[in-house]
């Protein structure tokens, strides 16, 4: 199974946190931005009304001559130092300062009020500069309006929170690439070791997971796998060597006794129900070394010995030959046996193997489907994977029963009557497991449709 880098816990995980980073980072440089240019705002105001201070004492010291004198002797502090007054009278008419006229349509509400001006820049060219401004109505009626202009703070504001932005953007960039290049990092371990794995379930128990060496998490889960896959072998090869020394020893017994008994059974002094007898002997030896053989079959398909040397199998011929294997005996059971076989359809496999799954299959269709009924052996290729299938119009297994009908020695209440072991489809799910196949069993409407999907084709 290919794991895909942008989908994995990993990935969500570093999505997760790097969302929590960038929220972290936005929230610092947002707060850092507002605070700094608060704190410009207020010492701006802090001017102002410091300004505003000192011309409203000369106001109350020496009257409205006074303040207009110190406002003269001020007029020029626009080009040194961006400050602007204005005195007007109750009508708003200029009195004084350096401002040319009430910059307001109206008086505004409020003592502080801000106001675009026009001045020209050293190429002559006008430009408006903010102005923040303070007003103070005087006790004859006359306004006083002291204000700074706030160009310099509006830039560095606009500077500031693009370099805000410029920051908050880089961070989400560095974080996405720290992202991907840690979730790929991730998944190449983690694919390595569902690979791995793979190998193991299929039986390869000599196959261990890598250890970096690093002492991490990955080196402990590896380690304990490792440890737990070498006694598992250990244990295999203990049971499968008891199992074969079991069966093997099993065999001669069988044989001498299928020969004792033949030899009883053709001596011409032996009366009928005796022959009868030992025909049914010699019918339940045949069934237990059948039995024996699919068991032996069964292990040594589970230990994946027989994928030592897998070979590239056409699915498509495979069906052909097997159709054209079958057909007699469809035929004298007065069935229709098919073949639907689609191009090319190529695995890496056992062919053997392969051909023992449609062996058993068409072989139970034979035995549980009634005259008349249509047999279907197909092979192709859908959706990137090779299919193989066998496909009756007989009585089917119930969904409910499915499951049950792959393990071995099941024999379903519908099969009970027939002769046999309950091996088939078990040794058809061992090879399937073998060639990493799904086997699934599927309502044929009527009848039933096994097929094996195969993960890739060569």
């Amino acid at each position: 199974m290919k794991l895909n880098p942008l989908r994995t816990s990993a990935a969500r995980l570093g999505l997760g946190f790097g969302v929590i980073f960038i929220l972290g980072v936005s929230a610092l440089l947002g707060t850092v931005w507002f605070l700094t240019t608060t704190i410009i705002d207020k010492e701006a105001d802090a001017v102002i009304s410091a300004e505003m201070e000192g011309l409203t004492d000369e106001y109350h010291r020496g009257g409205l001559p006074a303040l207009q004198d110190e406002l003269s002797w001020r007029a020029d502090s626009w080009g040194r130092t961006g400050s602007v007054y204005l005195l007007v009278d109750a009508n708003l008419v200029k009195e004084g300062g350096n401002l040319a006229a009430w910059p307001f349509n109206d008086i505004p509400p409020g003592n502080w009020a801000q106001f675009p001006i026009e001045a020209r820049r050293g190429d002559d060219k006008l430009i408006q500069h903010p102005v923040r401004a303070n007003l103070v109505l005087l006790p004859d009626g006359h306004r006083l309006l002291v204000g700074l202009d706030v160009m310099s703070q509006r830039r560095f504001s606009h500077t500031f929170m693009r370099a805000t932005f410029a920051g908050i953007v880089l961070t989400t960039v560095a974080g996405l690439v720290a992202g991907y290049f840690l979730s790929r990092r991730l998944t190449r371990r983690v694919q390595s070791i569902a690979d791995t794995c793979d190998a193991i379930v299929g039986g390869d128990l000599s196959r261990q997971l890598p250890v970096t060496g690093n002492d991490d998490e990955f080196d402990a889960l590896a380690q304990t796998v490792n440890h737990m896959v070498a006694r598992l072998a250990e244990k295999t090869q203990l049971l499968r060597a008891t199992f074969d020394s079991a069966a093997h020893d099993l065999r001669a017994p069988l044989y001498r006794l299928r020969g004792r008994l033949e030899e009883i059974g053709r001596l011409p002094a032996v009366d009928a129900p005796v022959r009868t007898g030992v025909e049914a002997a010699l019918q339940n030896v045949d069934r237990v070394q059948r039995t024996l053989a699919t068991l032996l079959q069964i292990a040594q398909t589970e230990s994946a010995a027989a994928l030592a040397n897998a070979a590239p199998v056409d699915l498509a011929e495979l069906a052909r030959d097997m159709a054209e294997l079958y057909e007699p005996a469809a035929l004298g059971r007065q069935m229709i046996l098919t073949v639907q076989a689609s191009g090319p359809a190529q695995v890496n496999g056992n062919r053997q193997l392969l051909a023992q799954v449609v062996a058993n299959l068409v072989e139970n269709s034979l035995k549980y489907c009634p005259q008349g009924a249509r047999i279907e052996i197909g092979a192709q290729v859908g959706d990137g994977h090779p299919q193989l299938w066998v496909a009756d119009t007989g009585p089917g297994i119930k969904p409910s029963d499915r499951e049950a009908a792959l393990q071995p020695f099941v024999r379903l209440p519908q099969g009970r009557e027939q002769e046999g072991s309950g091996l088939g489809l078990s040794l058809v799910a061992a090879i399937a497991r073998m060639h990493q196949a799904q086997l699934q069993l599927l309502d044929n409407a009527p009848g039933l449709r096994t097929v094996l999907r195969f993960a890739r084709g060569v």
